[in-house]
């Protein structure tokens, strides 16, 4: 967990609308919301910004080399028309 995440700060921001008078409980309450929010974004099955960078790599090569391939294919048929 890192400890300026955008989920601590808000689990952090939850905690803070609380009545004062729960005083005692925030830390855990904090531990508490910030362990609900993860849950919650895992079910979504939501992907890291790394992961997602690395697959719209893999999809932009993959393009590139469709690209080529379209082409090739162009002009082996240019060179080989079909009967």
């Amino acid at each position: 967990m890192l400890p300026n995440s955008p989920l601590d700060q808000l689990a952090r921001r939850l905690v803070q609308a609380l009545p004062e008078d729960v005083g005692s409980l925030r830390a855990d309450l904090e531990r508490t919301f910030h362990g609900l929010l993860q849950a919650g974004l895992e079910k979504m099955q939501l992907v890291s910004r790394e992961e997602f960078e690395v697959q719209r790599l893999v999809l932009a090569r993959t393009r590139e080399k469709l690209e080529r391939l379209e082409a090739r294919v162009a002009e082996l048929e240019r060179l080989f028309p079909r009967p």
